[in-house]
């Protein structure tokens, strides 16, 4: 994964991450239209393809829906890199396929605007604009599956959970 870093502060909330007016709708691109909107009205707008976004302490916490994950997936951005996560956001946003880090070092010292890869076979997440680069526990193998087939559903749908 490799994209631009995109900082957000702590307790950024599932209502913040999809505003509870467009959860009408679970399909992942009209969520992600409107994506952190309430707290950056243009930013599905100004991400591409791939971006990062790097949370501080007890990211996604708030609501247990599934929509904030699928919201942040839908938008474009390949991974979420944070101090810490809420519990129930960390479990939906492997259940959607979406891949989450919790490195508070990584979190604290990349800038907004960095160019960020995350490799979570290694585990290793790097700051490509300054060179600093962190260590993280590598996802499993089942992890990754998961993550590969598009989420939880696809991935038993497909048989690979047996």
């Amino acid at each position: 994964m490799r994209g631009k870093a995109w900082k957000f502060g702590d307790h950024v909330d599932t209502d913040v991450i999809i505003p509870a007016r467009y959860l009408v709708t679970a399909d992942p691109e009209t969520l992600g239209a409107h994506c952190m909107e309430d707290g950056d009205p243009d930013f599905a707008k100004k991400i591409s393809q791939g971006d990062i976004i790097i949370g501080g302490e007890n990211f996604g916490c708030g609501s247990s829906r599934e929509h904030a994950p699928i919201a942040i997936k839908g938008a474009g951005i390949s991974c979420v890199i944070a101090k810490s996560f809420a519990r129930i956001f960390f479990r939906n946003s492997i259940n959607v396929g979406l891949p989450i880090f919790v490195c508070p070092e990584a979190a604290e010292r990349i800038s907004q605007g960095d160019e960020v890869t995350a490799d979570m076979e290694v585990g290793v997440i790097s700051d490509e604009t300054t060179g600093e680069s962190w260590t993280v526990p590598a996802f499993p193998e089942y992890l990754r599956g998961i993550i590969a087939a598009g989420g939880l559903v696809p991935f038993v749908a497909s048989g690979a959970g047996r």
